[in-house]
């Protein structure tokens, strides 16, 4: 164990001197990374000056605040004379959600040490911590422990490959044993936590299914969106990369915007990106720029507006299945009853397995593909049945935060003193 925490800490440490070059580099993210811890502490002091009652949420990024989200509303609705502190590892999610109302303090996650847990926790006193899917930091989770604070993992996904289920991760076990609940996705994960003495595991679902269902039941009307839209078969792709951008090209220019039109929404909209995209398509025209005009190809530039634009489409694109990393979130617009069309780089995803086997997502492996399965599309009878499909897929799946709630009201975590 000692070798094992040895190792960990000067990984932490080796990842810090990494990030800090990177910022001096002029990284835009590192820079981001390293300034807002630096002005944690004293801000951090101040929001907590009251005796109010603390919950502390993480969430890595913005994806899995966005899939912790109907939590945390419902922990605003059910418990207000509790503060809601939520914190993230990445600038991605705490850059564009560092405003969010929901939340009475947002921060960085200090670097995992000893020291900076101690001083977080003496800080916030939680009574309760809640960790959104993963990340799993060995020195916050032990401080909890010794605290004896609750400590909640929602929206979990284990796989064979983690540590936790290596001959060496040993260490990582030992922190899921000292976890009071474990709410995970699926059975696998059960399967897995069992087969190491992980017994306080429930199957809960996903709670990112709750959020997108209330999408649905509550749609945002996007007012500059309807006035650039003249034709009904409208394809909107969202959270695209450049190989993303790239197939869409082929097909846009080989024939596919023939009484069609094209809204893209790209993962990151930073100026090199979206020149790139110009240079794919010189007759874009970006939102910013609109100016009430209704553009053959429409590029989003700005954060925040994709869950709500997919509804303005009749088939949806999801982006990031041409790269490692795979696809990015097709619930989304599968809740508004749209027909999804990902790349071949999906299967470490559970909820993209489920809808591809349904046929209510399209995978496709290059532009051919995708001109063949946008072509397929124009069938009423088909475009309706995976219209249905994805909607109903949303619907079936909805649930996991009334099942989190339930556990937290019944176990009484949360107290006003």
């Amino acid at each position: 164990m000692g070798v094992s925490i040895f190792l960990y800490n000067m990984g932490i440490r080796m990842y810090r001197a990494a990030v800090g070059l990177a910022a001096r580099a002029g990284k835009a993210k590192a820079k981001a990374w390293i300034e807002g811890r630096e002005r944690l502490w004293p801000e951090l002091e101040a929001a907590m000056a009251s005796p109010k009652p603390a919950i502390w949420v993480h969430a890595a990024s913005l994806g899995e605040f966005e899939q912790g989200r109907p939590i945390l509303e419902a922990l605003r609705t059910e418990y207000p004379d509790h503060r809601i502190v939520l914190t993230f590892f990445s600038p991605s999610g705490y850059e564009v959600r560092k405003n969010w109302p929901g939340a009475d303090f947002i921060c960085y996650l200090p670097l995992d040490t000893p020291a900076n847990a101690a001083r977080f926790l003496g800080q916030v006193r939680p009574q309760l911590a809640i960790f959104i899917k993963y990340e799993f930091w060995y020195h916050f989770l032990q401080a909890l422990y010794a605290r004896q604070v609750p400590v909640l993992l929602i929206s979990g996904i284990f796989r064979h490959k983690q540590l936790f289920f290596k001959p060496y991760g040993g260490m990582f076990r030992g922190l899921l044993r000292k976890m009071d609940h474990l709410f995970v996705q699926n059975e696998t994960s059960i399967t897995l936590l069992h087969n190491i003495g992980i017994r306080q595991v429930t199957l809960a679902g996903d709670t990112r299914f709750d959020r997108v269902w209330a999408l649905r039941q509550h749609p945002v009307t996007l007012p500059a969106i309807e006035a650039a839209l003249r034709v009904e078969k409208v394809l909107v792709a969202g959270s695209t990369w450049e190989a993303d951008e790239e197939a869409l090209a082929k097909w846009w220019y080989g024939g596919g915007k023939e009484g069609r039109q094209l809204v893209l929404a790209p993962h990151e909209i930073h100026a090199a990106h979206l020149d790139k995209i110009q240079s794919l398509f010189p007759d874009a025209v970006r939102y910013s720029e609109l100016n009430g005009r209704q553009p053959d190809v429409l590029v989003i530039d700005n954060v925040g507006m994709l869950s709500a634009l997919y509804r303005y489409g009749r088939i949806a694109y999801v982006g990031g299945g041409f790269g490692k990393a795979g696809i990015h979130n097709l619930l989304e617009p599968a809740t508004y009853g749209r027909p999804v069309i990902i790349g071949p780089v999906f299967h470490q995803f559970h909820e993209a397995m489920m809808l591809v086997q349904l046929r209510g997502a399209i995978v496709v492996k290059d532009a051919d593909e995708l001109s063949k399965a946008i072509t397929a599309l124009n069938d009423p009878f088909y475009y309706g049945q995976s219209a249905e499909i994805a909607a109903r897929f949303v619907e079936d799946h909805k649930g996991a935060t009334g099942k989190i709630m339930g556990y937290i009201q019944e176990k009484r975590f949360l107290t006003s003193e």
